[in-house]
C-alpha cells in the first residue's frame, strides 16, 4: 500500500473533508481507487481553515474558550456579592445634603450636577499619551510589571512623634500620600491611611509602620479628597479626639459628620477660597485635574491641593493630580514655596495622575526650592514597577537641579537644613 503522509499543520484537527472523516490517523490510503474516497494532498492544502462545518475546534481552543467563560462568571458573581457587602458598609461615607449640598450647588465649579475642573492640561513631560480610563483599567489589571509589589520588606524607621520639640520644622512621611508636618509651631497630620490597606490593596510589608496611637494631639487634619487612599475610615475616626480643625474641600465634610466628627470641626473650601487660620497661616484650595467618589458616584465633592501659608513658610501641599497649569498659576500667585510635597507614583494612560517627569516641571512651575514626593512605596494602585516612579524622578530632578527630599518611611526630615538621603530603594526587586 502507498501511504501520504498529511501535511504539518493538519495532522491533529480532526478534519472533516466535504463531509467524509479521516480514513486514517496520520495517513490516507492512495489503494483504493473509488472517487468519494480518494483525497488527496492538493485538496487538503485548500481546505478553508475557519469553516466551521469544516474543521472543529482544536481541544486547546476549546480549554481557552470554557477559561475565558469561567473567569467571566466568577467575575460578575464576585461583583455582585461586592455590591451586597458594600451597600451597608459605613466606611462608603455619605452624599452631601442639606444645606452642604446647598452650598455645593452654589459653587462656580459645580456644572450639571458634578465639580469640574476649570483649567487646562497640556501634554505631558513624559511623551506618554493619555489614553482612556478603560484602557487604564485594562492595563492595571493584565498588564501590570512583574514587580508591581516589592519582594521583601521595604526598610523604614518609626520617629516618636509625641518626644519631637514642636518648634522644630520638619516632616515625616508615612508611606504613600500621609505625613506629619511641624511648622512654625502648628502641627498637620495630612491624608493619614493607617489601617493597613486603601479598598482592597495591602500596604506593602514595612511600609505601614504608624498607628492612630502613635499621633499626638495635632492643630489640623488636612484630607486633600475622599478618595480610600486619602481619607481611611478607620483612621480618621481613631483621630477625631486628637484632631483641632478639619481643612477639606467642599463635600468631604459630609463623610466626616457621618462618621461622628462635631461640624464646627470641619472648615470645608472651594476652589480658590483662602482661609485665615490666624496667627499668621493660611490655606488657599488648589484646583487641580483629578476626580473625586468612594464607589461608583463620582465628583460630588471636591478635590484639591492647598497652598499653606505660615508665618515664616510656604509651602503646597499637593494632594493627587494631572499635570495642568494651576501649577504656574499657584506658584505665581503664592510661591516660590519652600517646600513641595507633590505626587509621585500610580499614573497610568487614562488617569489623572502625573508622570514622574510631570512632578518635576510641577516643582519648577511652583518655584519650589524643595521637592518631596508622595503617593508611591505603599499601595500598587497601578500597573508600574514599585520602584519606577522615584528611579525616573530621581533621574529628571538630577537633570533639571531640583532639590529631591527621599528618605525612608517614617524618618524626620528636617527640611529647612541641607541633608543627603540615601538611594534606599536599590536592591529592592
Amino acid at each position: 500500500m502507498n501511504l501520504l503522509k498529511i501535511p504539518r499543520g493538519f495532522k491533529k484537527q480532526g478534519v472533516i473533508f466535504f463531509g467524509f472523516p479521516p480514513i486514517s490517523t496520520g495517513t490516507f490510503a492512495k489503494t483504493r481507487p473509488s472517487p468519494s474516497r480518494i483525497i488527496t494532498v492538493a485538496k487538503l492544502r485548500y481546505t478553508p481553515p475557519m469553516m466551521p462545518m469544516i474543521q472543529k475546534k482544536q481541544p486547546s481552543v476549546r480549554r481557552a474558550l470554557r477559561l475565558r467563560n469561567a473567569v467571566i462568571f466568577l467575575v460578575a458573581a464576585s461583583a455582585g456579592v461586592f455590591l451586597v457587602v458594600v451597600s451597608s458598609c459605613a466606611s462608603l461615607g455619605k452624599l452631601p445634603s442639606g444645606e452642604r449640598l446647598e452650598r455645593i450647588e452654589k459653587s462656580p465649579h459645580y456644572v450639571d450636577g458634578v465639580f469640574k475642573f476649570p483649567g487646562t492640561q497640556p501634554e505631558s513631560a513624559s511623551g506618554e499619551s493619555s489614553g482612556n480610563m478603560f484602557s487604564s483599567l485594562w492595563r492595571f489589571l493584565f498588564g501590570a510589571e512583574d514587580r508591581n509589589k516589592p519582594s521583601e520588606v521595604l526598610p523604614s524607621a518609626k520617629t516618636d512623634l509625641f518626644s519631637l520639640d514642636p518648634d522644630e520644622n520638619l516632616i515625616v512621611w508615612m508611606g504613600h500620600s500621609s505625613y506629619y508636618l511641624q511648622v512654625d509651631g502648628k502641627k498637620f497630620l495630612v491624608d493619614p491611611v493607617f489601617s493597613g490597606s486603601a479598598f482592597v490593596s495591602s500596604a506593602f510589608s514595612g511600609s505601614d509602620v504608624y498607628t492612630p496611637e502613635d499621633i499626638p494631639p495635632i492643630d489640623y487634619l488636612v484630607i486633600t479628597h475622599d478618595h480610600w487612599d486619602h481619607l481611611d475610615y478607620k483612621t480618621v475616626t481613631a483621630l477625631k479626639d486628637k484632631t483641632g480643625v478639619v481643612l477639606t474641600g467642599l463635600g468631604t465634610g459630609e463623610h466626616l459628620e457621618y462618621w461622628g466628627y462635631a461640624p464646627p470641626k470641619i472648615m470645608e473650601h472651594d476652589w480658590n477660597e483662602t482661609r485665615d487660620l490666624g496667627a499668621g497661616f493660611s490655606v488657599t484650595a488648589i484646583a487641580t485635574p483629578h476626580f473625586s467618589g468612594r464607589f461608583l458616584t463620582r465628583n460630588k465633592s471636591l478635590w484639591t491641593a492647598f497652598a499653606l501659608i505660615t508665618p515664616n513658610r510656604k509651602i503646597f501641599i499637593g494632594g493627587d493630580s494631572g499635570y495642568g497649569d494651576h501649577f504656574a498659576d499657584a506658584g505665581r500667585r503664592f510661591g516660590p514655596f519652600d517646600l513641595a510635597l507633590l505626587e509621585c507614583g500610580q499614573y497610568n494612560r487614562g488617569v489623572n495622575h502625573m508622570f514622574p517627569e510631570d512632578t518635576a516641571r510641577a516643582s519648577i512651575d511652583l518655584g519650589a526650592k524643595k521637592l518631596f514626593p508622595v503617593h508611591w512605596a505603599k499601595f500598587a494602585l497601578n500597573a508600574h514597577a514599585w520602584d519606577e516612579p522615584i528611579i525616573r524622578l530621581a533621574a529628571e530632578c538630577e537633570k533639571r537641579g531640583i532639590t529631591l527630599l527621599h528618605p525612608i518611611i517614617g524618618s524626620a526630615v528636617r527640611f529647612d537644613e541641607e541633608e543627603i538621603f540615601p538611594r534606599w530603594w536599590e536592591g529592592i526587586l
